[in-house]
């Protein structure tokens, strides 16, 4: 059969980029363009399997002639199920990755992993880069994973002595939030947790105590709400637990949440029992991720954009050399506030809530 050959100005108009910048780079010259295009270009010509007439094969790049990154999602998650702020993290992995020539390739979930299955990746690849595990894994898995691929780098849990992590400042985003809320006159909160198996959960609810006990105040029992699951369906069952005890005159003015994902369920929730946000109540989440901002009204949150997290995440596993147990780094990234229509000032009736 007769291979079929993509023209210089095919992979012009792919890429958005003059047909000129195109041919020069095929032809194998560096001088006067710059790194991120010489990359995309040669990347996108490797990545079609084509090689039209001219093109300069011993100029093109090591880091696009088959590199890739592997990444692995946690158990209980997959493709199809995934939170927003994986999904968020994996777009940032794949635009830092795709700039550089490289690959991401999904290797699994780690329920369907094993020594076994995590070599046959490796069987006839020379050219994996590492491996993004994101979220929290058994450390046995880990270890295994070690023995396989030294370099390792987790996003949303910490391992020390095993691998590379990158998470975001939970401390500083419950600041930012309870200070933000106390701005608005709020002095009564109420917590909607989940993934209470999970490291991100403790650290959360630890954070926002912390921050909480800054002004000498705290959460009320009986508005800490923890669930083994953070979807919408458990923000919901959340905000039915809340407000089946919550007192007219007493009830938290300010719901803060786990996630987006919980964020919305709850709120969802109020306003089919006929509770205005923010007038009745004022609803807050640890979250960056589009689901903040798709649907009315829009979450007030802090994090850090995930986006970042995944590219900082194939920054590390780019630089960095395999490490010795003593030497592993743990990056804490800066969160940041955004104010949306779902926090308000304190109702002057002191947010009445109904009774379930």
């Amino acid at each position: 059969m007769t291979k079929i050959r993509i023209s210089q100005q095919q992979i012009a108009q792919d890429l958005g980029l003059s047909q000129t910048l195109v041919s020069m780079v095929l032809n194998g010259r560096k001088k006067g363009v710059s790194e991120a295009s010489f990359q995309q270009i040669w990347s996108h010509a490797k990545r079609t399997g084509y090689r039209p007439k001219g093109m300069a094969t011993e100029a093109m790049p090591d880091t696009v002639n088959g590199s890739c990154v592997g990444f692995i999602l946690r158990s209980g998650v997959k493709l199809y199920s995934q939170s927003p702020f994986f999904g968020h993290v994996q777009h940032g992995l794949h635009d830092y990755l795709a700039e550089r020539g490289i690959a991401l390739e999904f290797l699994g979930m780690e329920n369907s992993l094993n020594s076994e299955t995590l070599s046959l990746h490796y069987a006839n690849r020379q050219t994996m880069k590492g491996v993004v595990v994101l979220g929290e894994v058994a450390r046995p898995f880990l270890q295994a994973l070690r023995k396989i691929e030294p370099k390792i780098v987790s996003v949303s849990a910490q391992y020390p002595g095993l691998c590379h992590s990158v998470v975001s400042n939970e401390e500083q985003a419950a600041e930012l939030i309870i200070q933000h809320l106390l701005d608005l006159g709020h002095t009564r909160f109420a917590w909607l947790g989940g993934n209470t198996h999970l490291q991100r959960s403790k650290s959360r609810l630890n954070a926002l105590t912390s921050a909480l006990r800054l002004h000498d105040l705290t959460i009320e029992p009986e508005f800490q709400i923890s669930l083994s699951e953070a979807e919408r369906v458990d923000g919901r069952q959340a905000a039915e637990k809340i407000l089946s005890v919550a007192d007219k005159a007493k009830g938290p003015t300010a719901w803060i949440c786990f996630n987006g994902t919980m964020a919305r369920g709850a709120a969802n929730y109020l306003l089919q029992q006929g509770i205005a946000i923010p007038r009745d109540i004022s609803i807050a989440t640890f979250d960056r991720t589009l689901i903040c901002e798709e649907e009315s009204p829009t979450l007030t949150g802090a994090n850090t954009p995930p986006e970042l997290i995944g590219r900082m995440a194939a920054e590390i596993l780019i630089s960095k050399e395999p490490a010795a147990d003593s030497s592993f780094c743990d990056t804490v990234l800066r969160s940041e506030l955004a104010v949306r229509e779902s926090t308000g000032k304190v109702s002057k009736k002191k947010a009445l809530v109904k009774a379930a």
